[in-house]
């Protein structure tokens, strides 16, 4: 009897022992370094990679038209205005060295817009692995056609351009004519369907553009203060495709010879 009150004891002391003794709480997990991205890794950080980088591109255009538009001047003012950008700050800085600067900076800022892009449509897609139910509506298949295929002909016919205009590798004249030699050449109704893939590589950029400053300005949180710039975005592209298609048309149809 006084064993088994003994080991009765024991037993109580254990078990009290056991509730009274202190619980370890669970180790906090520390972020690993590295696995946690910044803020331009972010979703909002890649919209504003794309809304910086779109404006850019935007000012590149802008510029682009304004120097193509000078052909209407005359070709001394359009071969000027040419060899006035290879010539950017000379003596100071070497030949073509600042419009090379530049042609870089507008490299760097055409590979950063379609990396976000890219990596935003893989995110949106990654997020919601099963389809939706319901149909997309037509306006935003429309739209998603527009900026996907529209990016993939704007960038063959950018590379054809620089082809055409720049180097003047495949352009009739060859690259030692002068500039305005070159565009003149390069629209000759000989070469209609040159000019028929401008207008249509335009038109793309002309839709790009609506949808892509419009979004910019969501970007920045303007859109929902600022009614008018949703048609603001619509003048902008309309001006641009107009511009761009004034100078090859001008060409083709003899208005400058």
């Amino acid at each position: 009897m006084a064993g088994y009150l003994a080991s009765e004891g024991v037993t109580a002391t254990i078990e009290r022992g056991a509730a009274t003794a202190p619980v370890s709480k669970p180790a906090s997990k520390k972020p690993t370094p590295g696995k946690r991205g910044g803020f331009l890794r972010s979703s909002n950080g890649k919209k504003v990679i794309m809304a910086v980088t779109g404006a850019v591109m935007v000012l590149f255009l802008v510029l682009h038209m304004l120097g193509n538009l000078k052909i209407f001047l005359g070709r001394d003012s359009f071969n000027e205005y040419a060899e006035a950008l290879r010539t950017l700050l000379e003596p100071i800085a070497p030949y073509r060295t600042v419009l090379t600067i530049l042609e870089v900076g507008l490299v760097v800022s055409v590979v950063l817009h379609m990396w976000a892009a890219i990596s935003l449509a893989r995110r949106a897609r990654h997020a919601r692995p099963v389809k939706y139910v319901a149909k997309k509506s037509q306006a935003q298949g429309y739209t998603t056609h527009i900026m996907r295929w529209g990016g993939v002909t704007i960038l063959l016919f950018v590379i054809w351009h620089l082809l055409d205009l720049t180097f003047g590798v495949v352009n009739p004249k060859g690259y030692d004519s002068a500039p305005a030699d070159r565009m003149i050449a390069g629209f000759d109704l000989s070469r209609w369907w040159v000019t028929l893939f401008y207008i249509v590589a335009v038109a793309m950029v002309g839709l790009h553009l609506r949808h892509g400053i419009w979004s910019m300005f969501q970007t920045l949180g303007w859109a929902t203060r600022v009614k008018a710039l949703r048609p603001l975005a619509a003048l902008v592209s309309a001006v641009l495709v107009i511009g761009f298609l004034a100078p090859p048309l001008a060409v083709t149809f003899g208005v400058i010879k």
